[in-house]
């Protein structure tokens, strides 16, 4: 019979939640970027494909291009629409707090 590991365990536990919570980073982002997009009459698809897998550091930018705001207006909108994307979200699938164990 197999010993158990729990290092190995805690290893495999950390490997699915860092997972899961970047599949769950990803779509608030995706997501947000398809509300900036249909408020302000973009293609959401087009928009989101072309700034959802960009550095964050050039998303900013980007993404003031698109919509032709100036920087800080720009942050601003972000942020309302990754606040918006994460109350979907959660609604939708859950918290995605790491699951702790008790």
């Amino acid at each position: 019979m197999a010993e158990w590991d729990l290092a190995r365990a805690l290893h495999k536990k950390a490997e699915v939640e860092t997972a899961r919570l970047q599949a769950f980073s990803f779509r608030q982002r995706a997501r947000a970027l398809s509300l900036i997009a249909r408020a302000h009459g973009l293609d959401p698809a087009g928009l989101a494909a072309s700034l959802s897998v960009c550095p964050d550091s050039a998303l900013l930018a980007g993404l003031a291009r698109a919509i032709g705001h100036g920087p800080a207006e720009t942050a601003a909108i972000l942020a309302e629409a990754l606040a918006t994307a994460r109350r979907d979200l959660i609604a939708e699938e859950g918290d995605p707090s790491p699951h702790r164990l008790a």
